[in-house]
């Protein structure tokens, strides 16, 4: 029979404090097997007196994720309900960093750590979280190539469990609900093809190459040659392997290299596919101007990425992504990825945004994690299969919400021939 009285009861107050909220939406199930909220709410578990003490030192999402990845709370269930419920109430509703709690919402907090035997030192974060922020000069060379490696080189393995057959780490498109991850992400490539106006002999920049694949895709269906440029080198070196597989590697050249340091324009077009949210919001300008040097007049540029559509409130710099996920990434609005490639000389042909396609492809990532998870945790860790669960999940949500956004953005160096004078021309 489930306990109704017991640590869980007090675990509840405790996060009500937390949430800013006088209800949680939320079954909470104690480590001493006592259970409290709504039964028919989605349920998470707190499986050490640890997690309250996490909380209690950072009573906020990061105390909450540091707790999720450390394998002390657990949502059982329906991952995707769990967060939706928590992130729906009271503070964690808000977009921005998170605001401190009052003094008297604190003295509760304290109290009820007394009261369950939680109090102590805080606890180490789990070895995931990232050092890179803490040292070096933001978006210098060298914080940048070591912010890439703590996301991207966890594992090819393991990415190729999450990710599918096509290996591309970025937004599908998807006719409908029904379409499939692989189709949605080879539609995806090959709209960004036509969008570049791709023809055979044409030199191609592939910033943020990733794995190859839209660099595989390109040369083989267009008969292009690409240079790719990546600053994972065990991106690079399955990129490499999977264009000697193709019997590409005429046409197909990866590089270990910052796209600052990209000297041999010029390029008749240039993808940037979910890299620029890496670059920063002080770098910007810099990266459309280098990026309008390497292209040819007439040249085409396609920039695809992940926007913030929360207003001016800018997103928690101390929250578990900048921790976890992407240390020193940076969203910036589409207004403002617009003013800076106007500002840096393109001429903006057309924008297209893929919020509800972006949802649809974190929650097919979540199915492969889910359906893989024995394989992905023997790969790079329970640790680290936890974070990408955790920061898959919340992303969709965030997608569906609407307090973030995906877009494509083309653009032409001025100069050369003229673009069509219908979009019909590449959709």
């Amino acid at each position: 029979m489930t306990k109704t009285t017991g640590a869980a009861s007090r675990l509840a107050e405790a996060l009500a404090v937390v949430l800013g909220t006088r209800e949680i939406p939320l079954r909470l199930r104690a480590w001493d097997g006592s259970e409290a909220g709504p039964a028919d709410a989605p349920k998470i578990e707190f499986r050490s007196r640890r997690a309250l003490r996490r909380i209690l030192w950072s009573p906020g999402q990061l105390g909450l994720s540091r707790a999720y990845v450390a394998g002390e709370i657990d949502a059982p269930g329906d991952i995707f309900a769990a967060f939706a419920a928590l992130s729906s109430a009271g503070k964690f509703a808000e977009p921005g960093p998170f605001r401190p709690l009052t003094a008297r919402e604190l003295r509760t907090l304290l109290t009820t750590a007394v009261r369950l035997g939680a109090l102590g030192p805080n606890p180490a974060p789990p070895p995931e979280e990232a050092q890179v922020a803490r040292h070096g000069r933001r978006h210098s060379k060298g914080r940048d190539a070591a912010a890439i490696s703590h996301h991207y080189d966890v594992g090819n393995d393991f990415y190729a469990l999450v990710l599918g057959p096509s290996m591309v780490y970025s937004c599908a498109v998807w006719d409908d609900e029904n379409t499939g991850l692989e189709a949605a992400q080879e539609a995806k490539l090959d709209l960004v093809c036509r969008k570049l106006g791709l023809k055979p002999g044409m030199r191609v920049l592939d910033v943020g190459c990733g794995w190859g694949s839209f660099a595989l895709h390109a040369a083989r269906n267009y008969g292009v040659d690409v240079v790719g440029v990546t600053l994972s080198t065990e991106q690079a070196a399955l990129a490499r392997k999977r264009a000697a597989g193709a019997g590409l590697t005429d046409r197909v050249e990866i590089r270990v290299q910052d796209y600052r340091d990209v000297d041999d324009g010029p390029f008749d077009a240039v993808s940037s596919i979910g890299m620029s949210e890496h670059v920063g919001c002080e770098q910007i300008n810099r990266y459309v101007s280098q990026l309008h040097g390497l292209l040819r007049p007439g040249g085409r540029l396609l920039n695809h990425a992940i926007s913030w559509n929360a207003g001016p409130t800018a997103p928690d710099p101390d929250s578990f992504i900048p921790r976890y996920v992407f240390p020193d990434g940076e969203m910036l609005s589409l207004a403002e990825m617009v003013g800076a490639l106007e500002s840096g000389g393109l001429e903006v042909l057309d924008v297209e945004a893929l919020r509800r396609h972006y949802a649809l492809t974190l929650r097919a990532w979540v199915r492969n994690l889910e359906e893989h998870w024995d394989e992905a945790a023997a790969s790079s860790g329970v640790g680290r299969a936890r974070v990408w669960r955790l920061y898959m999940a919340a992303s969709a949500l965030g997608f569906e919400t609407g307090l973030t956004g995906v877009n494509q953005v083309l653009v032409q160096r001025p100069g050369g021939s003229e673009p069509p004078l219908r979009r019909t021309a590449w959709f």
